[in-house]
């Protein structure tokens, strides 16, 4: 059993576990807000007169399978995270959604070796990321399982700040598909 991590003494949740989700919604305002105010003209990341739209979900049900798994597997990592970060360590729902997020974790970084969309027939620099996680994944748990708590509290929110959060932001740089869903043409 892990111990119960750093809490206060009527069971809440560490101070960064109550930060993360007020953290990530801030963050996730920020980008557009941090567009608009960056453009002289006053176009939402030169988005021209037409504004802002509706995603555009046909492009990733038009995705290769790949994609569509990693984005997937990202997004159930990114929602379980959020909750195992903001919860209470160590008890049996933190284990049991910690196993979850593993696998999610897992299939996001193993699914991105199949993703050849910006460097065509050969891996990329956002590979070495996938690498990491592949790697850090199972040393994290070995960590957990070995009562190192430091350990695996650095490990799993590395993890999840650089595997999830800077990767996914990644991913809505003009060009890419999620900036094509989002904010790309109508």
């Amino acid at each position: 059993m892990i111990r119960q991590g750093r809490q206060s003494r009527q069971g809440r949740p560490s101070r960064l576990g109550r930060l993360v989700p007020g953290a990530l919604a801030l963050l996730l305002l920020g980008i557009p807000i941090a567009g608009y105010l960056a453009r002289d003209d006053g176009r939402l990341f030169g988005l021209g007169a037409r504004g802002l739209h509706a995603p555009r979900w046909g492009l990733m049900l038009a995705a290769p399978g790949a994609i569509q798994i990693h984005v997937a597997a990202a997004l159930a990592a990114l929602a379980i995270g959020v909750v195992l970060l903001a919860g209470v360590k160590g008890n049996r729902l933190h284990r049991t959604l910690g196993w979850v997020w593993v696998l999610a974790m897992g299939t996001t970084a193993i699914s991105s070796f199949f993703i050849h969309r910006l460097n065509p027939g050969g891996l990329s620099l956002i590979h070495l990321l996938s690498g990491w996680t592949v790697v850090g994944l199972p040393m994290a748990v070995h960590a957990a399982r070995r009562h190192r708590v430091a350990d695996h509290r650095r490990a799993m929110t590395g993890m999840f700040v650089g595997g999830l959060i800077v990767a996914g932001l990644l991913t809505f740089l003009p060009g890419r598909l999620m900036w094509a869903i989002f904010f790309g043409p109508a």
